[in-house]
This record gives structure tokens, sequence and C-alpha cells, in this order.
């Protein structure tokens, strides 16, 4: 077993309690190569953030859960080596079972989730309780899901919203033991959020999803107040990123994600961890496209998947500064 904290990592107890206090969330990046990684970590370094480098059960299998390990302990020492030893936690994105989350406890995870929220409410809650009472012997924290968010994300998929109920997150909390809590509230996984029927249209002909419900988010707080809250699936899909990514080849429809300034207005809360993936997909993938078609002789790696590496960077950096506020708050 390797511990997280021999590879310089922490878990998220304390980003959350600060996080809170602070009115910020903690961005919670998926990565799954050195691109990725080194692009999280230098944002995060240069606008002074934690960050929670999380990894999807796909994730795990695509990059190898050895060389994952070694990845973050490698951005332990890159930050440190930019000049800032940020916080950094090593999160398991939708585990799915005890054994998924036992295993990525023992290769040196420093929290996990486990998603039970496709199972009933007793299911969810025994094996939620399982994974608290194995990683809490470890120090490492746990976040728990009430409710499904529709969508499609990696090996994580459902077709219909299921709203998290208020009246079942105290006894939820109580009974797991959980350190955290992801909640539906109307984000999404994926690129393609919404449908256009779902939209309203602003002056200049842009869709305009239907705002997150923030009044279940404002119940839930009234249930379990100062209790960490989590959003999944909140991308926010930059139109730029699309009429790239269409313009150079690409067929992307209806990809329509949750407004920044929501997003913004969630971190007031006392959600403290948001969940940022098909944004930083989109970013890399963008400007891949517009390489190939600029430059259609080019064949090195480095030529292609550096910009790309150089566009998730400046997009990671503007979300801690002007979405999650966490900037400034290693």
């Amino acid at each position: 077993m390797i511990h997280y904290k021999e590879l310089g990592l922490v878990n998220t107890r304390e980003l959350f309690k600060k996080a809170m206090d602070g009115k910020y969330a903690i961005p919670a990046f998926n990565f799954n190569n050195l691109e990725q990684m080194q692009a999280i970590i230098s944002a995060c370094v240069e606008t002074k953030s934690p960050v929670i480098l999380q990894v999807s059960s796909g994730a795990r299998k695509y990059a190898n859960q050895t060389l994952l390990r070694f990845l973050a302990q490698g951005a332990v020492e890159y930050a440190k080596e930019l000049g800032y030893p940020i916080p950094i936690v090593l999160h398991l994105d939708h585990g799915d079972s005890f054994e998924l989350c036992k295993n990525c406890i023992d290769m040196g995870f420093s929290s996990v989730m486990i998603d039970g929220s496709h199972l009933s409410f007793d299911e969810n809650i025994a094996l939620t309780k399982q994974v608290v009472e194995y990683a809490h012997k470890h120090d490492v924290s746990v976040e728990g899901e009430l409710g499904v968010l529709a969508g499609v994300e990696d090996e994580v998929s459902s077709e219909h919203h299921t709203y998290t109920q208020p009246d079942e997150v105290i006894e939820f909390v109580t009974r797991t033991g959980v350190d955290s809590l992801a909640i539906s509230i109307g984000t999404s996984h994926g690129a393609n959020k919404f449908t256009p029927a779902q939209c309203t249209r602003d002056a200049n002909g842009i869709l305009i999803p239907p705002p997150l419900r923030f009044d279940i988010l404002e119940e839930i707080e009234k249930c379990i107040p100062g209790f960490p809250i989590v959003l999944h699936g909140s991308s926010s899909v930059p139109l730029a990123y699309i009429e790239t990514i269409n313009k150079y080849g690409g067929e992307l429809k209806d990809s329509i994600g949750i407004p920044e300034e929501q997003l913004r207005r969630a971190t007031t809360s006392a959600v403290c961890k948001i969940n940022i993936d098909s944004d930083g997909r989109l970013a890399m993938t963008a400007a891949i496209r517009e390489m190939f078609a600029k430059k259609p002789g080019e064949f090195d790696p480095r030529k292609y998947l550096g910009p790309a590496r150089d566009e998730l960077k400046k997009l990671y950096m503007h979300k801690t500064v002007n979405v999650l506020g966490s900037a400034g708050k290693a």
C-alpha cells in the first residue's frame, strides 16, 4: 500500500473548510495524460490555486493506475519546481464499487468518490458507508452522491435528471459519514447538456440554458448547514471552442453548457468543489484541429500537443480567477 502523504498529496477536508469560509470552490480538473497534468499544475501554480487532480475509472484504465500515481507525485514536485507548492488532491471520480475505491486508496489516492446514485436509497447508503469506513482508516476523504445527472461523460451516463431530494440529505450524510456530497440541481455531464428546445435565446441569438435549481441548493444547505457540497457536470462549453472545432472539420451540434455566472453564484454557497472536464477536452481538441488544418504536414506530437496544452492552461487560469474564485487561495 502507498499512502498519499508519501506522494506529497493532501485530502480535501481542510481545503473544503477554507473554501466554504472564503466563498470559493476548489477546481476539480480531470486528467489522463501528461499534457493535461502539466496544464493543470502550471495554471494553478501561476494563479496560486489549490487543485483536485481528478481521475475517472475510464482515465485510470487508459493511463494505467501505476503511471497515474507517479504522475500525481510528479505533479507535486512540478509545482515546487515552478516555485509555489500548491495543495494537490488526487481524487477518484465516479467510483462505482468498493473494490475500485479500495484499490485507489491503496495506490495513493487522497480522496475518492463512491457513486451509488443509481442504486436505491438504502443500497446507496450501504455502499457509501462501506467505502467511508475503509477510507477513513487511512485518512482519505470520501464524496458521495444523491440525485442523478443527465448526460454522458466517460463511463457515466443517464438520459434523465433526478434532482436531489433535500429531505434525504440529513439521513444520507448521517448514516454514511461522507465528507462531501455531490448533488443534482441541473448540471449535466458532457458537452451536450441541454437541447435547444430547453433553452431561450438572448438578444444576440445565443442559446441560454435553464437556470440551475438554486432553490434546491438552498434547501439542502438548510438541512445540512456547513456541509461541503459538490457540483458535477459543470463545464460551460465555450462557444469559441465549438466554432473552432466545427470550422476545422468537427461536427459538434447542440453543445450547450452551464453559464459561468451561475457557477460563480454557486461558489458563494456551500458548493466548494466544482468538476470541469468537457471544457478541457474542447480546448485541446480545438487547438489540435486548428493546428492540423493550418499545418497539415505536421506529424511531431509535440507540435500539436504543445499548443493544446497551452490552450488548456489558459482556460484553467480563467476558471480559477474568474469563475471559481480559487486564485490566490493556495
